[in-house]
């Protein structure tokens, strides 16, 4: 399928995407150490620990707002409400001395305008694309995600330290015109709205998200996925610490390759794989079935993580996680697109807001892996992430292929 064949939805929502994360994760990675030079370290890890809880029950929030209104308007109103907030920001950034406390006010109000919106974007990606297509793009969608976050990281490198307030400007008129674009080129194909059960709005709310708990085929691969995704944002929470206190340094010239410098290198060589080989993999797997393509894909991508968390050799780490990434695009798509598969044409907002819980989930027990890491020596780490994996493996597969919702997904 090529891209003159896409949807307009679909374009959109992949255009709008890659340009609002290129320009969103050149400063969204240093929040926390901009809160800890402002503030302190212990204000700062509080602050943004409950901005993690805000947006995830907000997001819970926008994704019965996308089902009950319109997508485009609901789209349209809280990239509207991000864009100001990121201007906000950067108006107290002008004064000589930061204005803290507007900047903090706005980037808590940029958390929940932007998770009342991230349902819907979501939920467009499955409305605009049938069951036979819809693992090309989340491909496609996959390897723009992985390419925006490069550019990003690129830029907030070479910009954040000396021009903050130039890039925050960047990010503000970037942030503005995505509403005019979705005004302009959005379609409102969202036809079947989620008629209100209940006159008191959170008990309407409660009974919606109440039929995505009860879809247990649903509910085991989002927390199969949990423990999937908590294996690889491991590499940024225990391995990332294991490395920086006992990997042995290597002299090359006259550059060492350090803990923390050997696991930036780990970091680029995934976005890099990604975005060298995602097209080539996902030609290869459409030749297979999906169930195989999956199990394939997740055993490779366990092998790489299991022996990355506890190896402490450069080359090893290379290897290991060369194999763990191609394992990641190998069984990502497929993963996507059954998912969405799954989902009531009613409840797509819903079930994706819920469906996030894999990433908040998966993240808080990468972070865990720390404190277990202070006690467990590398080797039963990589033990630990292994039954973590087998589980996750087994949910995750169990959800999608032994037994299916009876649900309009079309």
């Amino acid at each position: 399928m090529k891209w003159k064949n896409y949807p307009q939805n679909i374009k959109v929502r992949l255009i709008t995407s890659f340009f609002n994360r290129a320009v969103s994760s050149a400063v969204m990675p240093f929040m926390a150490l901009f809160f800890a030079q402002e503030m302190s370290k212990v204000w700062a890890g509080i602050f943004l620990v409950c901005t993690v809880i805000i947006g995830f029950f907000i997001n819970l929030i926008g994704g019965y707002m996308s089902d009950r209104f319109p997508r485009k308007r609901v789209l349209v109103l809280t990239s509207l409400l991000s864009g100001l907030m990121f201007l906000l920001m950067t108006i107290s950034l002008f004064p000589e001395k930061n204005i803290i406390w507007l900047f903090a006010f706005a980037y808590v109000a940029f958390i929940i305008t932007s998770s009342l919106g991230r349902p819907a974007m979501h939920a467009i990606i499955i409305d605009s694309t049938t069951p036979e297509n819809r693992k090309e793009v989340y491909a496609l969608d996959y390897w723009l995600v992985n390419l925006s976050m490069a550019i990003g990281a690129a830029l907030g490198g070479l910009l954040y330290v000396n021009h903050q307030i130039e890039l925050f400007m960047v990010l503000s008129i970037t942030s503005l015109l995505l509403p005019i674009a979705y005004k302009i080129w959005l379609l409102d194909e969202h036809t079947s709205i989620l008629e209100k059960q209940h006159q008191n709005v959170l008990l309407d709310v409660i009974q919606n998200y109440k039929v995505a708990f009860q879809d247990r085929p649903f509910v085991k691969v989002v927390i199969g996925s949990m423990f999937i995704i908590a294996a690889e944002f491991s590499l940024n929470s225990y391995i990332g610490v294991r490395l920086a206190e006992t990997f042995k340094s290597v002299h090359i010239g006259d550059f060492e390759l350090a803990g923390v410098r050997m696991l930036s290198m780990l970091n680029i060589e995934n976005m890099l794989l990604v975005v060298c080989f995602t097209f080539f993999i996902n030609k290869i797997t459409d030749r297979f079935s999906n169930h195989k393509v999956l199990l394939v894909g997740l055993i490779v991508y366990s092998i790489g993580y299991v022996t990355v968390t506890s190896a402490n050799t450069w080359y090893i780490l290379i290897l290991f996680n060369f194999i763990a990434t191609i394992g990641e695009l190998i069984y990502s798509p497929v993963r996507n697109a059954e998912q969405a598969n799954m989902i009531p044409a009613d409840k797509r907002g819903s079930y994706s807001a819920f469906s996030n819980f894999s990433f908040s989930g998966g993240d808080l027990i990468a972070r865990s892996t720390i404190i277990i890491g202070a006690y467990l020596i590398p080797t039963m780490m990589s033990v630990y992430i292994g039954v973590i994996l087998m589980f996750g493996i087994f949910l995750l597969y169990t959800g999608l292929f032994w037994r299916r919702p009876l649900a309009t997904t079309v």
